[in-house]
């Protein structure tokens, strides 16, 4: 019995394997990033949810889910990114102010509500930076100016 002659030359073999290689990598490599972000996202919308919840309890009106996931993310977002860094501290003191630019600008004995919302989103995204964000804002000079 004789074996059948192969057609093609041994190096033609050669780039079917490994073009078939790079597409298994590469179907490997899109599958771990497809998992990452469905991972990633539905953290997002369970922290998402618990932000919600939260700011429910405090009696305040909501925002959508779809945009708390899209701007806070899985991780907090701009708030959690350095919130007891001196530039933070000094952008948050600076929205503190009468409105004013220039000379004119002063800063204002601003409502005891103001900086919630921040102290809740650090809470549930970032709670390890929630203790000296609180410190910060117990120093503030607030009052209840708002009805």
């Amino acid at each position: 019995m004789s074996t059948p002659e192969e057609n093609q030359p041994r190096h033609e073999r050669r780039w079917i394997y490994i073009g078939a290689c790079v597409i298994l990598v590469a179907m490997g490599v899109w599958g771990i990033l497809a998992f990452t972000t469905v991972r990633e996202s539905a953290r997002a919308s369970e922290k998402a949810d618990e932000l919600i919840a939260a700011i429910e309890d405090a009696g305040v009106r909501t925002p959508d889910k779809d945009q708390v996931v899209r701007v806070l993310g899985d991780d907090g977002g701009a708030t959690c990114a350095n919130p007891n860094e001196a530039l933070s501290r000094a952008t948050l003191l600076a929205q503190l102010a009468n409105g004013a630019t220039g000379p004119g600008a002063r800063p204002v004995v601003a409502d005891s509500r103001v900086v919630q919302g921040q102290l809740l989103i650090i809470e549930v995204y970032c709670p390890d930076e929630l203790d000296e964000f609180q410190a910060f804002v117990d120093d503030l000079k607030t009052a209840d100016v708002a009805g």
